[in-house]
């Protein structure tokens, strides 16, 4: 596929100053301030565990993580489908997992990131196939429209096997 963009390793950008920076690189720089906050986004449906390797890397990143659950419409917006579960039972299915301190729902609106102003992450986590978040991300950092946070891409777990889309509701 069209993954140039992602390399072998995860990564962080700063864009501040532009700089790639690995992940041991920043888990072992003192904090500047504590506690840092991490954010991922997912829909998270038929949790699975690629999801839960994808939180565990992501908690692993700072020192509280917040999962960031989309809702059931902008799902439909961007994909042209409703996920298997309703985003109460994905929220509360996220919330179950050990790696997540808070689980809030995401905007009502696809691409206000109010809930980037709302919780101020130091760290945005995304997950290796989530090309379209970071292009947008970094796009809205860019031109101020959001404040600059670190973006980290974290290593795929079995994506051949285990992706959302790949896997079957079995009766």
């Amino acid at each position: 596929g069209s993954q140039s963009w992602l390399n072998e390793e995860r990564f962080f950008t700063t864009f501040q100053n532009d700089r790639n920076v690995t992940v041991s690189d920043i888990m072992n720089t003192p904090n500047s301030k504590s506690p840092k906050k991490v954010m991922v986004f997912g829909v998270f449906d038929r949790l699975h565990p690629g999801h839960i390797s994808f939180l565990e890397q992501a908690a692993a990143c700072g020192d509280e993580l917040i999962a960031v659950v989309t809702r059931d419409e902008v799902v439909r917006q961007l994909k042209n489908k409703i996920p298997m579960d309703r985003e109460m039972t994905r929220k509360e299915n996220v919330r179950k997992i050990v790696h997540a301190d808070r689980v809030v729902m995401g905007d009502a609106v696809l691409g206000s990131y109010n809930v980037i102003h709302d919780h101020k992450p130091d760290i945005i986590c995304l997950g290796y196939d989530q090309h379209g978040l970071a292009q947008d991300l970094q796009s809205r950092m860019a031109y101020g429209e959001i404040a600059s946070v670190k973006l980290a891409v974290m290593e795929p777990y079995n994506a051949d096997t285990l992706h959302t889309s790949l896997l079957t509701d079995v009766q």
